[in-house]
């Protein structure tokens, strides 16, 4: 039998709560940091099974063209409608609450669509992370590689 790291226990308790501004059931937003620049609007989202970069985002952190590579398939946008796949890369993105920090890799698809979001983080990234995220607490959190715990804000 492998062995298991024990890892810490994610929940969200009411003190989650004392420091939330009330919201109407808005989405989970935060920043991140990549290739040494922060990038906000970045929409943590359970729903699909995508981690997705935009071409504005893509062209925006000056990164190479050169750095994509083929992908075969295609994504399907929320009405149904198909959305161009420019290509994917992999990119190492840091998460952290101001005193702890989780980086790994990710790889982005890179679309060609217009969205209020920079990138949208989806169940790939959040099992890699063995993250958990509350729309309720607007907060996410992964286990640190200290045994403790990251819990980031909704921006």
């Amino acid at each position: 039998m492998p062995n298991h790291q024990s890892k810490p226990t994610l929940c969200f308790t009411s003190s989650d709560l004392e420091d939330m501004v009330s919201h109407e059931d808005d989405l989970v937003v935060i920043s991140v940091v990549t290739v040494g620049r922060k990038v906000h609007r970045v929409l943590i989202d359970q729903g699909t099974s995508a981690d997705v970069m935009f071409w504005s985002t893509f062209n925006n952190l000056q990164l190479s063209p050169d750095q994509l590579k083929s992908y075969d398939g295609c994504l399907f946008g929320f009405a149904g409608d198909q959305v161009e796949v420019r290509r994917y890369f992999e990119l190492r993105t840091t998460f952290s609450d101001g005193t702890i920090a989780r980086t790994i890799n990710i790889r982005y698809i890179v679309v060609n669509a217009s969205s209020a979001y920079n990138l949208l983080l989806e169940r790939p990234f959040l099992n890699r992370l063995d993250a958990v995220s509350s729309t309720r607490h607007m907060k996410m959190k992964l286990p640190s590689l200290d045994g403790g715990v990251v819990t980031i804000k909704s921006d």
